[in-house]
């Protein structure tokens, strides 16, 4: 502890220990579990022809978002990452709101991939239900990021290096069965509000990306490495997306890895489906690559959950929640009380049993994020042009103009559709914003000013 800080004082300091690789491994990670799950719903919607028409435009948001983003985040490496940037860029109005959406996406998202973690492993242990083995992940997970992020972030690598050696390993099996007519089967059933209602379900194959920026107040020479972890991971991510959507749909079509049998409700195991086109259910290539993919569902859960933590800690430094919650461990340098609230609300999200519901919600979160981080940056160009800028976005004004428009557009979409959680969402930000306004800004803590 700094000697300039009385005995017993929080610390609020986060250790530098995070390089490049460290952050690739976190951006994948936190992401990678989106290509295992849930996305071949939209193809429900909007058949394979469809649904690419709505990834090929969530590709170009993630795009010209993460290179905006990086200019963010390289100018202003604070843990809070959009919180942060909207507060100095707009005011604290909007820098609030924003840190809410942020929490709102970090916090549902985790639970929803706990109770996925659940269901898989009681497949394996039928006689643990599946709420116990998704509470015990979320113990376990939040211990060892407790323990330091040096060690949570390289265990966050090997799961992720795992869970993108067994995505390479599935297209590798599945591309020698691959046939262009089965793309063509069928494509576009719906027309194009069948592109409409498979935007939420394209986000899902990158939310959570931007969950780089949080480590930023981590990074060795974040100025650089941000960079080069934000952009080596969108670039993998990338890849792998088109990877799997062709080679799975291209095994039997895009039926047959949404319904696993004909009038069955549609399954979010995309990948086990297309598997057991080739291998059937009961093979030993099956069974390794289902076990190499949960870490898939590792990676995601537990990266999300360092994220979560640090957005929580930047809402707790400034005492727009309780300061306790700003704190670091004395001893492990991180921000356990953090992780511990987190913990405590996304088990009662998981007790919900609402999973589809509650990744909505979280994709209402991510959008909002995303719209509010690029009017930040084009606000910043104007408010602060001397601000030092190690990275600037390329193409600038176009990149973050386009990214707020398809976030805008695919806000839009995802309101239309999910009327009753879209109030339940935007209620959450107006009881926040109403806490935040009458019984947080008038205090003369939450008057204080944001040190970068």
């Amino acid at each position: 502890m700094n000697k300039n800080k009385q005995e017993g004082a929080p610390e609020y300091s986060l250790t530098r220990t995070l390089g490049p690789f460290m952050l690739w491994g976190l951006g994948v990670g936190y992401v990678i579990s989106g290509m295992y799950f849930g996305w071949n719903l939209g193809l429900a919607e909007g058949g394979t022809r469809g649904l690419a028409i709505a990834t090929s435009g969530i590709i170009l948001l993630y795009i010209t978002f993460t290179f905006s983003y990086t200019e963010l985040s390289c100018a202003i490496p604070r843990a809070g990452g959009v919180f942060d940037y909207a507060t100095r860029g707009l005011n604290k109005e909007f820098g609030f709101i924003a840190g809410m959406a942020q929490l709102i996406e970090f916090l549902f998202a985790p639970p929803a991939i706990a109770a996925a973690i659940g269901a898989y492993f009681h497949i394996f242990l039928p006689q643990i239900p599946v709420t116990v083995i998704a509470i015990a992940a979320y113990l376990l997970f939040t211990a060892l990021n407790i323990v330091g992020v040096k060690a949570a972030a390289g265990f966050e690598l090997i799961v992720t290096i795992l869970a993108v050696f067994e995505l390479l390993l599935f297209a590798g099996v599945t591309f020698p069965h691959f046939s262009v007519e089965n793309l063509r089967h069928n494509d576009f059933p719906n027309g194009w509000k069948g592109v409409w209602a498979a935007i939420p379900f394209a986000i899902w194959f990158f939310l959570g990306l931007e969950g780089v920026a949080n480590v930023a107040e981590e990074t060795i020479r974040p100025q650089r490495n941000v960079l080069l972890g934000f952009g080596s991971a969108l670039i993998t991510l990338v890849v792998l997306c088109v990877l799997i959507f062709l080679s799975s749909v291209g095994v039997a079509g895009w039926e047959a890895i949404v319904y696993p049998s004909p009038g069955a409700p549609p399954s979010d195991s995309p990948l086990p489906l297309a598997l057991a086109k080739i291998t059937g259910a009961g093979g030993w290539l099956y069974h390794l690559l289902i076990t190499i993919g949960l870490m898939g569902l590792v990676a995601s859960f537990h990266g999300i959950i360092l994220a979560a933590s640090r957005a929580t800690l930047e809402f707790g430094r400034v005492r727009y929640i309780p300061s306790a919650f700003g704190a670091v461990h004395s001893k492990f340098k991180t921000p356990a009380n953090a992780l511990l609230v987190n913990m405590c609300i996304g088990i009662i999200a998981l007790l919900s049993g609402k999973t589809a519901e509650i990744i909505t919600i979280s994709c209402f979160g991510a959008l909002t994020l995303y719209i509010l981080a690029m009017i930040t940056v084009l606000a910043l160009r104007k408010k602060e042009p001397e601000l030092e800028r190690p990275f600037r976005t390329p193409f600038y004004p176009f990149f973050p103009l386009i990214a707020l428009v398809i976030a805008v557009v695919s806000l839009v979409a995802m309101t239309t559709l999910n009327i009753k959680l879209a109030v339940i969402y935007f209620s959450l930000l107006v009881l926040g914003y109403i806490w935040f306004h009458f019984f947080v800004k008038k205090t003369d803590d939450a008057q204080q000013t944001i040190v970068v």
